[in-house]
């Protein structure tokens, strides 16, 4: 599952984004992938397991929600629905 969100650039400025990716990892488990950044400079990435799928979906949508909430908008999904 994949997400991309933009947020809406100041005057002037480039946009800044967050992907959000839910994929298994090779044992078994979840990763949740977190980069962020302004488009066309710096990104950080943040990963985060779980052991169990329920425990990955929800923190994949508390994530989204949250920066829906915070002004991004949804520009690209892949695998999920939209909320």
């Amino acid at each position: 599952m994949r997400v991309f969100l933009q947020q809406r650039p100041e005057t002037g400025e480039a946009p800044r984004y967050i992907q959000l990716t839910l994929q298994p990892d090779l044992f078994g488990g979840w990763e949740l992938l977190r980069e962020s950044g302004q488009i066309g400079g710096r990104a950080q990435l943040k990963r985060e397991q779980y052991l169990l799928q329920s425990e990955a979906d929800a923190a994949f949508e508390k994530a989204r929600d949250t920066h829906l909430k915070r002004g991004y908008q949804i520009t690209f999904t892949q695998g999920a629905p939209q909320p």
